[in-house]
């Protein structure tokens, strides 16, 4: 046994923990849980425990349906909102077949396959989210069909004694108490919606601590009442609710973003990093969109990008260069815009630094960094610049991702097909809906 999974097994005693929680991921980035008695954690760590995979979404055929849980302990944390009466530990796992190899089927593999490819191009990777919500009155609409924020403030508004304000702070308190560092929160730009921002760290960690923070954002919401919401776009009105991420690489201790004699501080490196990210940008959106509701985020104005382009301080970007410290070597990084809040961590991720790192095998070329609000440019200005449009659709995202052998070879033959096949029942289940609108619009008139 090695020191990590010793030390789990001292702290539980120690601590009297009595519920340990394994957690993983399905395809589509649920969090699923099964709580596991205290005695049972050792046996989990040399055997893992078996579960029935045909019963969580896009795992196994229910002729393939024995799976094993292997708990990380290196994720293993108390979580703090149960008690001292109830005392509940969690760690994430690695799914396994019965023969002990990676389930194709693991999100958490996809995203441990590029980091190992990244490992052997020399390079570690990290990320920094900026992850957007709406904190609402209730997970129920108000008499208008519409859901009622918390509050009517906006972007940076203090609002003493504010439901919100009172709730990033238990919100931050939780996750410092689980070893999740926040750099800051603030309230965001819509009414309930606010932002917490998760300190750098590598890319598998940032996932494991996205999944985390949905749990303890929703939690807390739950605990006063309230409801809390990833929706990419839950008013029509009111901006959606993104995942900005900044990525940097490292070659041991030396950021290889970093070059102080170029205009943006960028080296080759990271020039041929944000190339890769534009190159493949169109045809991962399934991944990076993955919900029908995502496009009305993407489209819907605000400061989501639904055009591949990148700048220097360009917010319209897809790709921006941040200049906060600009002679500061540690803190050259890239920010992608254009995931949104109900993204998959670890597949987005993964096809993400994969399309980094292939700009810097093949060396592809950036084009010329975007100046202007790509946003209020005409269609046929932005053809000109070459500023190509991301899928206005789900649908239309599919029918490109089905296409891409970049995509399927990421992500692996059986969670491609299985993303595929999950989002095209979405696409069908939402196309023959009878909408509010439609109904507003040509009842009375036809």
């Amino acid at each position: 046994m090695d020191r990590q999974q010793d030390f789990v097994l001292r702290t539980i005693e120690d601590r009297d923990v009595r519920f340990v929680r394994l957690w993983f991921t399905d395809v589509i980035g649920t969090l699923k849980s099964v709580a596991l008695a205290p005695a049972e954690v050792e046996g989990a760590f040399t055997e893992g425990l078996g579960f029935d995979g045909s019963s969580i979404d896009g795992y196994t055929r229910i002729f393939e349906s024995d799976m094993l849980l292997q708990p990380d302990p290196s994720t293993f944390q108390i979580l703090p909102w149960r008690g001292e009466q109830e005392r509940t530990s969690r760690m994430f796992c690695d799914v396994l077949t019965p023969e002990g190899e990676p389930s194709p089927a693991d999100p958490r593999h996809v995203l441990r396959r590029v980091l190992n490819r990244a490992a052997d191009m020399g390079f570690s990777c990290y990320t920094h989210p900026e992850i957007e919500f709406y904190l609402l009155q209730s997970s129920q609409p108000g008499p208008d069909g519409k859901p009622v924020p918390v509050d009517s403030a906006g972007y940076f508004d203090h609002v003493p004694g504010g439901v919100a304000q009172d709730f990033r702070r238990h919100a931050v308190t939780l996750l410092e108490d689980m070893g999740i560092s926040v750099e800051f929160s603030h309230h965001e730009g819509g009414p309930g919606q606010n932002e917490i921002d998760l300190r750098a760290a590598d890319a598998l960690t940032t996932a494991d601590n996205i999944m985390t923070f949905r749990t303890v954002i929703k939690e807390v919401a739950s605990l006063n009442d309230h409801y809390a919401t990833f929706m990419p776009k839950p008013f029509s009105e009111h901006p959606g609710s993104g995942m900005h991420t900044h990525f940097s690489l490292f070659e041991g201790d030396s950021n290889a973003f970093y070059d102080p004699s170029d205009e943006y501080r960028l080296s080759t490196t990271a020039r041929q990093f944000i190339a890769g990210l534009l190159h493949h940008s169109v045809e991962i959106t399934a991944v990076t969109h993955q919900f029908v509701n995502s496009y009305k985020r993407l489209w819907g104005g605000g400061e989501a990008p639904a055009y591949v382009s990148w700048g220097h301080n360009n917010r319209s970007a897809l790709v921006r260069v941040p200049l906060y410290k600009p002679d500061k070597a540690g803190s050259a990084r890239i920010e992608y815009r254009g995931l949104d809040a109900g993204v998959n961590p670890y597949l987005a991720y993964a096809l993400l630094l994969a399309a980094g790192l292939k700009g810097i095998e093949e060396g592809y070329e950036l084009p010329e960094a975007a100046a202007e609000d790509i946003s209020a440019l005409t269609t046929m200005e932005r053809r000109a610049l070459g500023h190509q449009p991301l899928p206005g659709t789900l649908h239309d995202a599919l029918r490109i991702m089905e296409d891409s052998e970049f995509v399927a070879e990421v992500l692996g033959e059986h969670v491609f097909e299985t993303l595929l096949r999950n989002k095209a029942q979405e696409w069908d289940d939402y196309r023959v809906q009878v909408t509010e609108y439609e109904i507003k619009r040509y009842l009375s008139g036809l």
